[in-house]
């Protein structure tokens, strides 16, 4: 969780209007988050969606900037009148940290990369929950130096579930789908640096997520995000029945990766 100390003004474009922040997390170390407000026009869904991928992230190790729940009180939003001027309630909003001097992922760069199998994982979260928006939007897909080498970061998950807002019914109808992406970047690393292998250990992982923590999650939720408990139990129920159809979703993906070996299984 994070704490807003300051408001900085709006980052880029985006359906969520996405605004800077400076900010304390848990440790009180001061960083710098893209907020998404809870007034956003795509409505407070989306922060559900992006507190999932920072769940999802813990739990798989994958390449997600740290994020969660931020804290905006209405003496940091007096101090701006763009803020003051947009209606923006203090309360609960979602922040991750500002990736500073990060670019964006092309097929020229992607080679740099030394954290390339971590994106085994971050395609199987997209495909689990029905985000198109990886690859539709080129700039969800980040790559930025660091002391190790190039590392890639997946960024802007609101669109989960194919549009970010949702219902109990689409979550129904999603259950049993899929929607391969293999455009762009994941073509990329699907065809020259991406094997089966490397989705086992992700697979195995979701497979080992108890009912106990999906339903730690949904109850960390806050509940102006998710006021209606028959949502929440329906994301409860959407999150356990894609967890049993983890290994179907991968097969999905490594049939994508020429010259596999079919016969090759999880173990």
């Amino acid at each position: 969780m994070f704490r807003a100390i300051e408001y900085i003004g709006p980052v880029g474009l985006g359906a969520t209007s996405p605004q800077l922040f400076r900010a304390e997390n848990c440790q009180g170390e001061s960083k710098v988050c893209v907020v998404k407000l809870s007034a956003n026009r795509l409505g407070p869904k989306v922060l559900v969606n992006e507190l999932l991928a920072v769940r999802f992230g813990q739990w798989l190790n994958l390449c997600f900037p740290p994020g969660g729940p931020i804290e905006i009180s209405p003496e940091v939003l007096g101090r701006s009148r763009r803020l003051t001027a947009a209606g923006v309630l203090p309360g609960w909003h979602f922040g991750c940290e500002y990736l500073k001097g990060a670019g964006y992922v092309t097929k020229y760069n992607v080679h740099r990369a030394v954290n390339k199998e971590q994106m085994a994982g971050v395609m199987l979260f997209d495909h689990l929950f029905h985000n198109p928006d990886r690859t539709k939007n080129r700039k969800n897909l980040l790559i930025r130096r660091e002391k190790d080498g190039y590392k890639l970061y997946a960024i802007d998950n609101s669109h989960l579930f194919r549009r970010g807002k949702w219902t109990i019914e689409r979550l129904k109808e999603l259950t049993d789908n899929i929607t391969l992406n293999h455009r762009r970047s994941y073509g990329v690393l699907l065809k020259y640096y991406l094997k089966p292998t490397h989705f086992f250990k992700y697979v195995q992982a979701v497979k080992n997520i108890q009912d106990a923590e999906f339903s730690e999650f949904i109850d960390t939720i806050p509940e102006e995000w998710l006021p209606d408990t028959g949502e929440r139990q329906a994301l409860l129920e959407f999150l356990a029945a894609r967890r049993g159809k983890v290994e179907w979703v991968m097969r999905q993906l490594t049939d994508l990766i020429p010259n596999i070996n079919r016969s090759t299984n999880i173990h």
